[in-house]
């Protein structure tokens, strides 16, 4: 029976990435009846789950900390695509898409997703423990690549308003890539044992005991069937989303409301293969998919835009808002005082969740 069952979840997990596919393609750029949304909407949430399988399926193969990285570059590779994609078609009132997206990005993955796997973990295991030397430096790689590049256009004053001149957005480009391209390498050369999950006596987990490791080809289809459903999720998304305009603006909401809906739809699956690791007492690998993914949108997304500047039409706004630039400094100290002691209580998920509530509620009524 659990063999069977087993099956069953395998070839759902295989056919729904490529439903998802096809319907995108006969939907992408069309206006959608309501029954059509609902379609979409369904095969949507089936992409998540099923890309949630492989990845776990693909980090199972590859170990930490190289599983957390497959998914979060995975996702934020194909959300780059999504936004410079946005920002060609929208013109001028796109020039804020990559600040919203990049900065709601960091806001759900460093207070949402990291509050949530520290509560579940806290409540169910009485701790959440995890190594503080690597979880640090991941915080302040994110710290500085979103001060660099959300922060100082607000206060440089090369160009009118929060804008970044040629040379200065160059330069936050290439420091967004050096800085990515240093962590990536610490994480998974030079210092890779300080990203591994550890045990209650601080002892590293190098190896999972629970599950036989899954062949090379079950990983490589697995891998195929995660890129087919992370643009299945991506590009329904998208499709959806002229419906989650007109309900915004129906409510009165302002349109920056429609970005972070987006985004929390984008980073479903990371978000639910975080709380899965630590439902299983693996806090750090569910910190390096959220860290990871908050510093994967910035030090991928920033390059990507600047390179698109060049063609793109219209102002490019990176500066955030007074209240923004708020809610990221105390994003900093909070998640600094939650790091330091390599262990976390119910008290400090309850505290991210609340700075993410916070976040959700000044976007829907700023």
């Amino acid at each position: 029976m659990i063999v069977r069952l087993r099956s069953l979840l395998t070839q759902w997990t295989a056919v729904v990435p490529v439903v998802a596919v096809v319907l995108l393609a006969f939907t992408w750029g069309r206006d959608l009846p309501g029954a059509i949304v609902a379609l979409v909407t369904l095969v949507l949430a089936g992409a998540v789950l099923a890309a949630v399988h492989h990845a776990e399926v693909v980090a199972h193969r590859v170990g930490e900390p190289f599983g957390s990285l497959v998914l979060a570059i995975a996702v934020t590779i194909i959300e780059v695509a999504l936004i410079v994609t946005l920002m060609v078609d929208g013109g001028a009132k796109s020039s804020t898409l990559a600040r919203d997206t990049v900065f709601a990005a960091v806001m759900i993955t460093c207070n949402g997703i990291v509050g949530l796997c520290l509560l579940v973990a806290s409540l169910r295991h009485g701790l959440a423990v995890f190594n503080a030397e690597g979880t640090g430096a991941a915080l302040a790689t994110v710290a500085t690549l979103a001060t660099l590049s959300l922060v100082f256009p607000t206060f440089t004053t090369s160009k009118p308003g929060p804008e970044f001149s040629t040379a200065q957005l160059t330069f936050a480009a290439l420091a967004s890539l050096v800085l990515y391209g240093l962590f990536v390498t610490t994480q998974t050369v030079r210092h890779r044992d300080y990203f591994l999950p550890i045990t209650r006596l601080g002892e590293v987990i190098d190896v999972d005991e629970h599950a036989d490791v899954p062949s090379a080809r079950a990983s490589g289809i697995s891998l195929g069937l995660l890129a087919l459903a992370l643009v299945g999720v991506v590009g329904l998304a998208k499709g959806v989303s002229p419906t989650i305009e007109s309900g915004v603006e129906a409510a009165g909401m302002p349109q920056s409301v429609v970005g972070v809906i987006i985004a929390l739809l984008v980073l479903l699956p990371e978000t639910i293969a975080a709380v899965r690791s630590a439902r299983r007492d693996r806090v750090q690998t569910s910190l390096n998919l959220a860290l990871g993914s908050a510093m994967a949108s910035i030090g991928l997304t920033i390059p990507a835009v600047a390179l698109a500047s060049v063609w793109l039409s219209g102002p490019l706004v990176l500066g955030l808002g007074s209240t923004h630039m708020v809610l990221l400094a105390l994003t900093v100290v909070v998640s600094s005082l939650t790091v330091v002691p390599g262990r976390a209580t119910p008290l400090q998920g309850g505290v991210h969740l609340v700075v993410f509530a916070a976040y959700l509620e000044l976007a829907v009524t700023p």
